[in-house]
């Protein structure tokens, strides 16, 4: 990436003072002074929850570009390069075009205050507006009523993916105050696909739904998927669907798969593009096996996995998923932030960990020091030791344990940087 984007983004992050600061005001601000780019989007399918907003919008892009059509599609945050976020008619988008995107943006704004995520936001919808695509995938950054992302009178479609608690100094100490806030992005009369839910999230949800006349097509009730015989068994309305399993690992991956599935079929699309959807989607750091890397030399003959999972239930998701795993000798190198819960996260893992190896995380300001992360680890029943570094990690476990399967885990932030060096 050229100096010219980089640039731009360090200057739109002084801004506004605070990193996050949920509002609308500033984006309808900017938004009206770039005459309204938002409204010349193509049909959009808006996306809130907890955990899963991403592999569930990669498999829906998937599934609509199998169909023949183009998509463009607004995710965050970006693992190695802010162009991850923005991909124009599925194409990520170029450094050019951020370029010349970004600087009208500055302009516009001028000196008034608004958030980095603010204002590439709406250089995306600016963006967006201009290429042709027969859809617009949008991820909310944080929550959902007060999110960026959430300026669309008429989405096409929206969906819930599971919630649970993270963020709660933003969105609520309860499961039904944070199930509200992502519920904000319902609209009158357009469907939303929504995810099995705890009890407390699902009658927030319910709650706005019934409020605003929003349709919900509810997994559990309306439509439903499982593993049956190493296939993954669609059924809804119309009927079932026999689909491979997700080329994403992980078994909550199944639930991910559904809810896409369920979207495509509301959509009109057809089992081969919902085959698709399964099968062709790719979503870097979950669960990713890392082969022919820089870290893999470090190990060569352990078995290398990426996770960027952060919270409890993505903890309990990634046990979940160690648990369907071949019995091998397992061991974390693990780097989490402060805002995180890492007793939480790390938990559910103990049951098929013993070891951990925490580091911090390089250039976040927001990291846990290795000593307390290794803390929570020892706190959550597993035996835990402190390195500088992920790759002095995987030296110290080359000497002890050549053959284990070493999992990188506990942030995006620590994913980013070890794709970076990949």
């Amino acid at each position: 990436m050229t100096q010219g984007s980089d640039a731009l983004l360090a200057r739109m992050m002084t801004l506004h003072p605070k990193v996050i600061d949920l509002t609308l005001d500033r984006v309808e601000r900017l938004l009206a002074a770039l005459d309204h780019p938002e409204t010349r989007l193509p049909p959009v399918i808006h996306i809130a929850g907890t955990n899963g907003k991403g592999s569930t919008l990669a498999m829906i892009r998937a599934g609509l570009e199998a169909a023949g059509g183009t998509v463009h599609a607004y995710t965050s945050p970006h693992l190695v390069r802010f162009h991850e976020r923005i991909r124009l008619a599925g194409e990520l988008i170029s450094e050019d075009a951020l370029n010349a995107l970004l600087d009208q943006c500055l302009a516009a704004n001028g000196p008034d205050p608004i958030t980095y995520f603010e204002i590439t936001t709406c250089a995306a919808f600016l963006g967006f507006s201009r290429v042709p695509a027969d859809w617009c995938l949008l991820e909310t950054g944080l929550g959902g009523r007060l999110d960026a992302t959430n300026v669309l009178d008429r989405p096409r479609l929206t969906v819930i993916t599971p919630v649970s608690l993270d963020h709660q100094q933003y969105l609520g100490d309860a499961l039904g105050q944070i199930a509200a806030e992502k519920a904000g992005i319902l609209k009158p009369g357009v469907p939303c696909i929504v995810a099995r839910q705890p009890a407390e999230a699902m009658e927030a949800i319910e709650a706005r739904a019934a409020r605003i006349g929003a349709p919900l097509i509810v997994c559990g009730r309306d439509f439903d998927a499982w593993e049956e015989m190493g296939k993954l068994v669609f059924q809804d309305a119309d009927g079932l669907l026999d689909l491979p399993m997700p080329a994403l690992r992980g078994r909550h991956q199944i639930e991910n798969a559904g809810m896409a599935v369920a979207a495509l079929r509301h959509l009109g699309m057809a089992a081969e593009a919902c085959e698709t959807a399964l099968t062709g989607a790719d979503w870097p750091a979950r669960m990713q096996p890392l082969i022919d890397t820089k870290l893999n030399a470090l190990v060569p003959k352990a078995e290398l996995w990426l996770d960027g999972g952060h919270n409890p239930s993505a903890g309990e998701a990634l046990a979940a998923t160690l648990a369907k795993m071949p019995q091998k000798e397992t061991i974390l190198v693990c780097g989490m932030l402060n805002t995180k819960d890492p007793l939480g996260y790390l938990k559910p893992l103990a049951a098929h960990v013993r070891n951990v190896i925490a580091v911090g995380i390089p250039d976040a300001p927001a990291t846990l020091s290795a000593e307390e992360t290794a803390a929570a680890a020892t706190e959550a029943g597993m035996q835990a030791n402190a390195a500088e570094s992920v790759a002095a990690a995987l030296a110290a476990l080359n000497d002890v344990a050549p053959r284990a399967r070493i999992l990188i885990c506990g942030s995006l932030y620590l994913a980013g940087a070890v794709l970076r060096e990949a």
